[in-house]
Order: C-alpha cells, then structure tokens, then sequence
C-alpha cells in the first residue's frame, strides 16, 4: 500500500508570501495527520537565486534529490510511503529565512525542513519553527551560536565556525608561515563570525591581524578597500563570504598592489563557479571547508555528475543535504504510525526527540550522532589550493576530537 510524502519544492516568489508567524496551536497542533489520499510534505530551503549565491543552493538541492532517488520511499510497518522533492528559495538572507518559515509553518503537510542554506537564515527561521513545533535540519549554517540553546527546533549536519576558524588560523600560521593578515567578511552572521574566530585564533598563536573590515553584498568595485589593504602590508588576506564578492576581491587585489599578498577564502567560495568567474586570479587561491568522510561518498559524487550531467558538484553541501534528508526519514519510521482508519499520524515532538537521538547513522559526510543541541555532525575541515583551474588539496583533513 502506498502513500505520497511529498519534500515541497516548486520555487517560490518570496516577497508574495505575506505570510505571518502562526503558533502551533494556530496550525495542526502537536501532529500532522495524512489521510491516505493525502500527501506529507517536508520543506527544502536553499538559495535559488542570487549572484554568487544560486550554486550553492542548487548543490543542496541536488544533493536531496539524489538522496530522494536513492531512497524514495519510508515504511511505515508494512505501508510504504512515497518521497519527492521540490526546493524553496531561502535567498540566503534572514527576510528569505523568515519568509520561507512562515510558508512552511502555515502548512500543516509540513513535517520537517532541510534547511536553511546560510546563518542569517537559520536565525530568522528559528523563533518562527519554534513557535510552531516544527524540526529543521540545515546542511550548511555554520554560526557557532545557533547551537547555543536558543533554538529547539535548530539541528545541523555540518561543523561549526568554532573548528574551522581554528584549523584556518593553524594553517596559516604553521604550514604557510604567514605573521601577517588582513580579514574582510561579507557582513553576515557567517562571514562575521568565521572572520571572528579565525583572527582570535590566529593571535593567540602569535600573528597579527593588521587590517579588518567588511564589505556590502552586492558591491562591485572594492578598490579603494584593497589599497587601504596594502598600506597595512599584510602577508595574506583573509575573505569570508560568497563567489560574487570573493571573485572580485580576488581579482580586484591585483590592481592594489597586492600581487604577492595570498589570498584565502573557505567554503562560501569553495564553487568552480568562483574559479570561472575569477578567472586567472584565483590561481593560487586557498579554500578551507567540510569534507565529507566515507567509504561511499565517491560512489555518491560519481552518481551526482551522471545524474545532474555536471563535471563536478556546484557547491560543497551536497552530502550533506543527502545526510539530513535520511536523518529525517529514519526519524519519521522511528515515530510514524498508521492509525486504523490508514491515517498516518507523526507527532512532532516525537520527530523532535528522534532526530536529536541519532547515533552513529553513517552518512555521507562520516558517522553522525546528534547532541542535545542539535550538532549532529563531526568537525573534518580540508584546505584547498587552486592550481592550473582546479581545487587540489593543500593540506591533510583536520578532524575535531
């Protein structure tokens, strides 16, 4: 007997939502309830549109949706139920964060969320999932402190900034040598907070930070801000952010002087999008992010290019995204039932408690087991190097204990 759970997607335009924060009581209540004719969705937030922005979410949604292929049924004692999916554009920002909750939470088919791609749209989705009992599970929001207690309906599949700053400061100061850096950062609660880190760590380690400042999403022409840059003379810049702003602060450096000067990003840039849209200027550039670690994650990367028709992945959330979209579906054949009318009944706290109880379900990003404050995944970060046009590996995976 089969049943439809359907992963909404169909790209929306958020600015048309008006939708409003509503409770839990104002929704379903503590369960959702699919009749058998009816279908269960589950939201998938990513960024669809954006410069810079587009293939890191269509990585994530592609990642789902070979996980979707892979695994397109749950079962349900002996009910099997049917999986799609369908992604939502979450902008990257918290106004698209916010806009996307409040979709999701007016639905009652919504089970669960893979998702929100960025920080700032984990945050503004949090107090609205809270409110209505509902579960998320994001593929890439790194900000340490949206693990902090604030949020019960916040888990994720990804190491925090907390590890990688660490690792990108030690890598700078041990393996390059470098004393010297300048730090730039987006403005968002990700670059923010990964800028944070690694100069915090990168002091105490005995180097300095000469130079600090943030750029404006959206800006072109950064100039005048790399020639402030060069009088500071420092050995490398350090920028953390998205393709669009890196591109051109990669490119951009040149003009100020800065030919000797390294350049550093981490996974908001970790695209071939940003080596073909830097062009020769990312030459030399160095990338940190996570790394997937498993037996099987090869196997899945050689299924993505033949499905999706690509030479390599867009972004580096793929598995991620695979990863907590079968977190979801183990959780929902932990807790789901079928009642006697056919119904099948998920109660959302219950979702709640069994996603956060996963242990050692090895996933494609290595062996994941939720904390009670929803980190569900080990810290392994790799630095990159660009070398002829291609992302090769500068450094040996640094794993958290």
């Amino acid at each position: 007997m089969l049943r439809k759970i359907v992963l909404v997607m169909g790209v929306f335009a958020i600015a048309a939502l008006g939708l409003s924060l509503v409770s839990a009581q104002d929704t379903m209540g503590s369960s959702v309830m699919v009749s058998p004719d009816g279908e269960i969705v589950i939201g998938v937030a990513a960024a669809l549109s954006g410069e810079g922005l587009a293939p890191l979410g269509e990585d994530i949604v592609r990642g789902a949706q070979l996980a979707n292929i892979n695994r397109p049924t749950v079962k349900i004692g002996d009910v099997e139920f049917a999986v799609s999916l369908d992604p939502q554009d979450d902008t990257c920002a918290a106004e698209g964060g916010q806009a996307v909750a409040n979709r999701y939470v007016s639905d009652e088919r919504v089970v669960a969320v893979v998702g929100p791609m960025c920080s700032s749209a984990c945050r503004a989705a949090g107090p609205i999932f809270d409110a209505a009992g509902y579960t998320s599970i994001s593929p890439s929001c790194t900000a340490p402190d949206l693990t902090d207690g604030t949020f019960a309906s916040f888990n994720r599949v990804v190491p925090t900034d907390a590890f990688q700053g660490v690792v990108d400061a030690e890598f700078v100061f041990n393996t390059l040598g470098i004393t010297r850096i300048a730090t730039i950062h987006d403005g968002s609660p990700y670059g923010e907070g990964l800028v944070t880190v690694m100069a915090e760590a990168f002091t105490e380690l005995g180097g300095e930070v000469v130079f600090q400042d943030a750029v404006n999403v959206g800006d072109t022409d950064f100039r005048a801000l790399l020639d402030r840059v060069a009088d500071a003379d420092p050995e490398l810049v350090f920028f953390v952010g998205f393709i669009a702003e890196g591109s051109r602060l990669a490119s951009q450096r040149f003009d100020a002087g800065l030919d000797e000067v390294a350049f550093m990003g981490a996974d908001g840039i970790f695209s071939p999008d940003f080596i073909s849209t830097a062009g020769e200027a990312a030459e030399g550039v160095y990338v940190s992010s996570p790394t997937p670690s498993s037996e099987i994650y090869d196997a899945f990367v050689a299924a993505y290019v033949e499905e999706f028709g690509v030479e390599e992945p867009s972004g580096p959330y793929h598995a991620n995204a695979a990863d907590a979209y079968n977190v979801i579906l183990n959780a929902i054949e932990a807790v789901g039932t079928v009642d006697d009318n056919g119904d099948l009944v998920i109660d959302r706290a219950a979702l709640s408690e069994a996603i956060r109880a996963t242990t050692d379900y090895e996933g494609l990003i290595g062996t994941i087991t939720c904390e009670e404050n929803g980190e569900c995944a080990s810290a392994a970060i790799t630095i990159y190097q660009v070398m002829d046009g291609a992302f090769v590996l500068a450094s040996e995976t640094m794993e958290s204990e």
